[in-house]
């Protein structure tokens, strides 16, 4: 079996999970490879001076023979980790070393657990949509996917209008501070703090989400992701924000971005005693009320 482990900084009091954790994968013969840049984290800040295995540096060098990926941090780890695995079909295993981890959803006291699941093959797979911005192509680089969500912000204080068309029919003018065009994953991320819905998984939908919208009376819209949703910033100034996840870019006005859904999902590993209403009643607390 080979794992890839990709990972970020974490605080001193989880070094000797990861540690654990490396040797678990060795002492069970797993081939290993490590993100460079975590390796190096890894031997500098947490006294394991030997990572196993060797090192990959990004999608260029990266063996897609890997059995999984394994995450190590928190969402924005494994929203990260898609652009290794891309069209793949490699499975993406989260362990949390962060605070609420939706995605990456194993805590740190059930790594050993999880470990001994993945080597039996007690788990399931979850597929996961993801968003392509299928224009302006490259915004992003080579990967423009986004499992979360793709957003259009001001830049400043001032409200811009969005014209949004799908498949070509004219939708509405969003007046507001943005708009949110969410995947059903990316539903208990930004698009849930703006008053979206949570959805499943399996919906195949896309969430849009007004923020801060100057008329009150528009609310989130839910929409078939077969829909090719276009959208064009009407602003007195000369740019403002396209986000895509963790990227940021800045547009100039008037440029029309055309969304659509990606042609491949993400594979995200679920263990057997979990699932994604599990984890919403574990992650939001839901039942947790000293009136029940």
């Amino acid at each position: 079996m080979k794992i890839a482990v990709y990972g970020r900084s974490f605080s001193t009091d989880f070094s000797d999970n990861v540690r654990e954790l490396l040797q678990r994968l060795t002492d069970n013969n797993v081939e290993v490879s490590v993100f460079s840049p975590f390796s190096n984290f890894l031997k500098t800040n947490t006294g394991i001076d030997q990572v196993p295995g060797k090192t990959f540096s990004g999608f260029e060098d990266f063996d897609e023979k890997t059995d999984f990926v394994l995450s190590i941090g928190g969402d924005g780890t494994i929203l990260e980790s898609i652009s290794l695995v891309r069209d793949s079909g490699i499975p993406i295993i989260g362990i949390n070393s962060g605070k609420l981890g939706f995605l990456s959803s194993i805590a740190k006291e059930e790594i050993n657990q999880a470990i001994d699941c993945i080597l039996k093959g007690d788990y399931t797979l979850e597929e996961r949509s993801l968003i392509k911005i299928a224009y302006p192509e490259n915004i992003f680089g080579s990967f423009s996917y986004g499992l979360n969500e793709i957003t259009i912000q001001k830049k400043d204080s001032k409200m811009i209008t969005i014209h949004a068309y799908l498949n070509g029919d004219f939708l509405n003018s969003y007046w507001a501070d943005g708009l949110i065009i969410s995947t059903p994953t990316g539903s208990t991320a930004y698009s849930l703090s703006a008053g979206g819905p949570i959805i499943t998984p399996d919906s195949g939908v896309f969430i849009i989400s007004p923020i801060a919208p100057h008329n009150l009376t528009v609310r989130p819209l839910v929409i078939p992701d077969n829909n090719e949703i276009t959208l064009e910033v009407d602003f007195r100034y000369n740019e403002f924000l396209l986000s895509m996840d963790f990227y940021t870019a800045r547009i100039e006005n008037r440029m029309k971005i055309k969304l659509q859904k990606a042609p491949f999902s993400i594979k995200l590993v679920n263990l057997n005693y979990q699932n994604f209403y599990s984890t919403l009643r574990n992650k939001l607390m839901w039942g947790v009320d000293k009136r029940n």
